[in-house]
């Protein structure tokens, strides 16, 4: 088991009702893998949460889809980074508000809802938010990180923010 997992069966009955919201997000999820990977990685970067971040990264990041570019990006970049298109930035833009604010604005919800459906704005903003949760947990408990999981990659901002 992943050392997060190890570290939070001391409490069994809280670590059995999050991994049944972690497998829901992951598992049967109504939104395309690579959009919620992109709001887990950058809401994971923003939180320095390299434990979570790494694991995505090794695990999910290529199977759906994401460039070392968009990686990199993900830690160093902002919402500008030419790595993302218009509606990537728009995953970035929600997971960098709910990070910043635990808000998403208003004119950025209704570009949202331009492009998502009610179903899957609710689990976009679930996948932000859970993802900040397990960010501060993994911050908090310090588990090793994986000796296997990618790291933060070394850069700068692309589009000069950060």
């Amino acid at each position: 088991p992943l050392r997060l997992f190890r570290t939070l069966a001391v409490h069994s009955e809280l670590a059995s009702r999050m991994g049944a919201v972690g497998a829901g997000l992951l598992g049967h999820p109504k939104v395309a893998p690579r959009e919620r990977e992109i709001v887990i990685h950058r809401i994971t970067a923003r939180c320095g949460a390299e434990y979570e971040w790494g694991l995505h990264a090794e695990i999910f990041a290529k199977a759906v889809g994401l460039s070392d570019e968009q990686l990199i990006a993900s830690v160093h970049g902002g919402v500008g980074d030419p790595s993302w298109c218009e509606r990537d930035r728009l995953l970035v833009r929600l997971a960098d508000e709910v990070h910043e604010r635990a808000d998403v604005s208003d004119d950025l919800w209704k570009l949202l809802a331009a492009e998502w459906t009610n179903d899957q704005l609710i689990e976009l903003v679930v996948t932000a938010a859970w993802y900040r949760l397990i960010a501060v947990l993994v911050n908090v408990l310090r588990p090793e990180l994986e000796p296997w999981a990618a790291r933060f990659p070394a850069g700068q901002a692309t589009d000069g923010s950060f």
